[in-house]
């Protein structure tokens, strides 16, 4: 059928090139966009001055002597008049014009009798020749995979979808203007690394054929960003692509944009104001509001966040404290749940597997998750009073974490004793444990300034939008075909 289809339009294509008529030319008339004209219609109708507009034909409706078409660009949709007195070539148009084909029409605005904002048209164009049928208006694109493999299809047959990713980009804007205005410096650290390091994730590896080296993609932000911190700057952040060689979820993706921040002299006591404040604003400029919806219940974010000790809730919910029961109660307790934990994972593994099966699912409004147990922070600083847990804070939404922050482990000798131990676990088959990254700890021993340090995820706008993570995504990753 599409093939039929498809050899239907390369006929008329032929026959545009025939008629010494370029199908694609490299520039056509346009004097406005189509909302802009839509915007001075009440002006431009009144002059009768010619306007020229240019998009996709949406649909055509041949009357015999009078075609309309509509006419749509990324501002909006005009119906265009073509009546057969007004055109020489009204006969070849009716010849090779398809829904989906760009058009330059010329013409003045009008009103038909039924009052629809029109325009007439005197002059015509083809702008580019579309060799596939788009899909409809009302039915779009309705396999998933497809939709993600060709979703300039699901653009062109939803305007909601198109407005996801505007709303998308105005969530990275929100969050990068704040920072800025909060004094924040935005810089970009490499994407290759001898090392990946910042994240329990298991990393991609690439050859690099000049040096003939192999490198690794990066799996966070982090290092790079406070080893800026060793050099003098003070407040510093990136909104880059970081990649992780783990599987596909609801909240999981393989390549994607994350933010970190790190601020000097400064702890995860005055992250929490600081990050409440900004995610209020970066909601409300992306929805209009502080309210969202998330699998049909209402999420306030404009209360007051909570703030839940990461022990107490462990504790509550499987008569376990973390910080003293052995490896062995853990492994047995994570069994106990259905769960089937490998026999090599260490404690902290443990822990934030229990703790993803029982106590995550369980916060659904706005929280401040703080001091877990150090096992599962290698990167965090110890609590003063307490060195079994870290200064860390993960903000709690909808079930998930949307975004994890600590008072940052400035001790080079602490730092290393922690990379060893997660070394070990990597030794004893742990793919995702952190590296031991001398070149981080050389910079640590000049002296790293006592910080706080932030990162989140678009998984934060997916939750905001209460879809899946690869909904929210415009090409996500898929098996080649």
């Amino acid at each position: 059928m599409l093939d039929d289809l498809r050899n239907e339009r390369l006929g008329k294509l032929k026959k545009i090139s025939e008629a010494k008529i370029d199908p694609f030319p490299a520039r056509v008339a346009r004097s406005f966009s189509v909302g802009k004209a839509l915007e001075k219609f009440a002006a431009l109708s009144g002059s009768q001055k010619p306007v020229a507009l240019a998009g996709r034909v949406m649909s055509i409706r041949d009357q015999g002597g009078v075609i309309f078409i509509d006419v749509k660009d990324e501002s909006g949709q005009i119906q265009g008049v073509f009546k057969k007195e007004n055109l020489k070539n009204f006969e070849f148009l009716r010849d090779v014009l398809d829904r989906g084909d760009f058009v330059s029409v010329s013409g003045p605005l009008f009103k038909t009798q039924k009052g629809q904002e029109s325009v007439e048209v005197k002059e015509f164009h083809i702008a580019a020749k579309s060799i596939r049928p788009i899909p409809t208006e009302w039915y779009g694109v309705e396999e998933t995979e497809t939709r993600y493999r060709q979703r300039y299809l699901d653009l062109l047959a939803n305007d909601e979808i198109k407005n996801l990713f505007r709303k998308k980009a105005i969530f990275w804007d929100a969050a990068r203007a704040y920072l800025k205005k909060e004094g924040f410096l935005e810089i970009e650290a490499p994407v290759f690394e001898t090392v990946p390091g910042g994240a329990e994730a298991e990393p991609f590896v690439t050859h690099y054929n000049a040096l003939d080296s192999d490198f690794y993609l990066r799996i966070s932000l982090e290092l790079p960003l406070k080893k800026l911190l060793v050099g003098g700057f003070e407040k510093v952040f990136e909104i880059g692509r970081i990649f992780r060689n783990e599987g596909v979820s609801r909240e999981h993706l393989q390549d994607y944009t994350q933010l970190e921040f790190y601020w000097a002299f400064h702890d995860y006591r005055d992250l929490m104001k600081l990050l409440e404040k900004m995610y209020k604003a970066v909601i409300k400029k992306v929805t209009g509001g502080l309210v969202t919806e998330c699998g049909g219940t209402k999420i306030d974010w404009g209360a007051k966040w909570k703030k839940l000790e990461y022990v107490k809730a462990f504790r509550d919910a499987n008569g376990l404290d973390p910080t003293k029961a052995s490896r062995d109660e853990l492994y047995e307790k994570a069994r106990g749940l259905g769960l089937t934990p490998e026999r090599n994972l260490g404690k902290g593994r443990l822990i934030d597997l229990i703790y993803r099966k029982n106590v995550r699912p369980n916060l659904i409004q706005p929280t401040f998750l703080v001091n877990p147990p150090v096992e599962i922070e290698p990167l965090a600083k110890r609590l003063p009073n307490d060195p079994t847990r870290v200064e860390r804070v993960q903000i709690m939404a909808c079930g998930t974490e949307l975004g994890k922050g600590f008072s940052e482990l400035n001790d080079p000798l602490d730092q290393r004793a922690r990379f060893e131990e997660q070394m070990k676990l990597r030794e004893a088959g742990d793919k995702e444990a952190q590296m031991l990254d001398e070149e981080y700890l050389a910079a640590m021993e000049y002296g790293m300034p006592p910080a706080a340090g932030f990162g989140a995820s678009e998984r934060f706008f997916a939750v905001l939008m209460d879809k899946p993570v690869r909904e929210t995504t415009l090409f996500p990753l898929l098996r080649p075909k």
